[in-house]
């Protein structure tokens, strides 16, 4: 496993594909201090790139400022043909894209993959939603006067994303806000910044103007002050944490923004005694290790009734078995490490906590011992409210299963939490699942199935899990403003 990634890195570097200067006003920007990026299975260092500060970040703020009259006028034809150029690009590159990602993500290819072409499909949806941003005629209420309502676009727009997903989470946002006419700041997490780097060299390559899409690196706090603090920066997108959400929304409060936030989830997972165990089995499966847990939308609480409980945790626990735990870059890998040592950390304290509250362990067996970024998938059973792993968010390879009576009862418990953003609900019952998902407080439910995501979907959460929507035609709206028209003494 040692130097695995380095050896794909060094081979991507001198195909040009790697960045490790931030993109600025058209120019990549080396910066005399550096920050390192290291493989999160083996800890070895794989590239470094420029650790930007306030001043950077500030030449970025007036380089977009100056690009926003030239893209806002263009065409939205003209922006979706940059968009899907963008988008093509991506594919047509998704091999060396993916390594990046699983390189400094730790996640395995095959996902990796995978983002590459779901992120790849929101610069396409909102190629197109650009070209459909429709205003409205309103029938007037006033002699002789016409009423119109225009969408316009906000401003320059800044877009701090997350390691989990470091390609998806900028397309999503970044493809929404360009098509709206904006252009876009992404400050990335830093361990994940040189997908974000490639990404913003493909965006030259496919005609985006200088100072509409920039990449600045470096330490998070000091990057985020101007871009809070700045009144040229009208719209802030963030994706993260539920702590840091509140911080942001804070900050951006000075300067009244409009402020996106997709935060943090701690998903229900419902399973009804009328299901069919080997299809509840594989959505629970998908639900909970996709991403090796580290997902907002990952399955947290697994809820069983009774009659089934011990058939589905046996088969459950068969199935977590299975799962090969290794490197991203070998073959067949199923769970990668955490990005963050304190995601294991934390992982490792909320089986800790269980097991000393009276949960039943089950660890797959594993025949390699890995570094301390890594975490065996474990099932936790007879899981109670009072454990922390029922109280907070894992983002892990640990599954927790509860068992409960009634419908009332596994509702209450599953809204008793302040997050909100996704929930599944596995019933044969068509009354069931409609009471279901009117009942539970959440932004987005699956019902009978864990693959609901995508470009045409409003993603988002009700809640501490965010403020906004990313996606569908409601996406969009997040970088538009609505102006208001009065024609007076045109119709006499």
């Amino acid at each position: 496993m040692v130097g695995l990634a380095k050896g794909h890195i060094e081979s991507l570097r001198r195909r040009e594909f790697v960045a490790g200067a931030a993109l600025i006003d058209g120019r990549w920007v080396e910066g005399d201090e550096k920050d390192v990026v290291v493989d999160p299975a083996s800890g070895e260092v794989i590239a470094e790139v420029a650790r930007c500060g306030a001043a950077e970040m500030t030449l970025a703020i007036d380089a977009a400022e100056r690009s926003f009259k030239g893209w806002r006028e263009l065409l939205p034809q003209r922006r979706g043909e940059i968009l899907r150029s963008w988008a093509s690009l991506m594919l047509a590159h998704s091999d060396e894209l993916a390594v990046l990602v699983t390189s400094e993500q730790g996640k395995p290819l095959a996902e990796a993959r995978y983002e590459i072409a779901y992120g790849a499909g929101f610069l396409q949806w909102f190629a197109a939603e650009g070209e459909r941003a429709y205003g409205e005629t309103i029938p007037s209420h006033k002699p002789g006067s016409v009423l119109q309502v225009r969408m316009q676009p906000v401003g320059v727009a800044a877009a701090i994303t997350p390691w989990n997903f470091p390609v998806a989470m900028i397309t999503r946002k970044a493809g929404a806000a360009m098509a709206a006419g904006c252009p876009v700041i992404v400050k990335p997490a830093p361990e994940t910044p040189l997908s974000a780097l490639a990404l913003a060299r493909l965006a030259e390559q496919a005609g985006v103007p200088r100072g509409v899409f920039q990449v600045v690196v470096g330490d998070p706090i000091e990057l985020s002050k101007p871009l809070l603090q700045d009144t040229r920066v009208r719209a802030l997108s963030f994706t993260g944490s539920t702590e840091v959400g509140r911080l942001l929304l804070k900050g951006a409060a000075q300067t009244v923004k409009k402020v996106s936030l997709e935060l943090g989830g701690h998903a229900p997972f419902i399973v009804f005694d009328d299901v069919d165990l080997d299809k509840v089995v594989k959505g629970a499966m998908e639900a909970k290790f996709a991403t090796s847990g580290q997902d907002c939308l990952a399955a947290n609480r697994i809820y069983v009734q009774r009659g089934i409980y011990n058939a589905f945790v046996d088969k459950f626990a068969a199935a977590i078995a299975r799962l090969k735990v290794g490197h991203g870059l070998q073959a067949g890998t199923d769970i990668g490490p955490m990005t963050k040592s304190s995601v294991a950390e934390k992982c490792r304290a909320q089986i800790s906590d269980a097991a000393a509250k009276g949960a039943r362990v089950i660890s797959a067996n594993q025949d390699q011992v890995f570094g301390p970024n890594f975490v065996v998938p474990t099932l936790l059973s007879d899981v109670t409210d009072d454990m922390l792993i029922s109280r907070e968010e894992t983002f892990g390879p640990v599954a927790a299963v509860l068992p409960f009576e009634s419908e009332e009862e596994v509702l209450a418990r599953a809204n008793s939490n302040e997050m909100g953003l996704a929930a599944y609900v596995y019933t044969d019952s068509l009354r069931r699942a409609l009471r279901l998902s009117e009942g539970i407080e959440y932004g987005m439910v699956g019902v009978n199935t864990a693959s609901f995501t995508g470009p045409p979907i409003p993603f988002g959460g009700w809640k501490q899990s965010g403020l906004g929507r990313e996606g569908s035609r409601h996406g969009i709206q997040e970088y538009m403003e609505l102006k208001y028209v009065c024609f007076g003494d045109l119709v006499a």
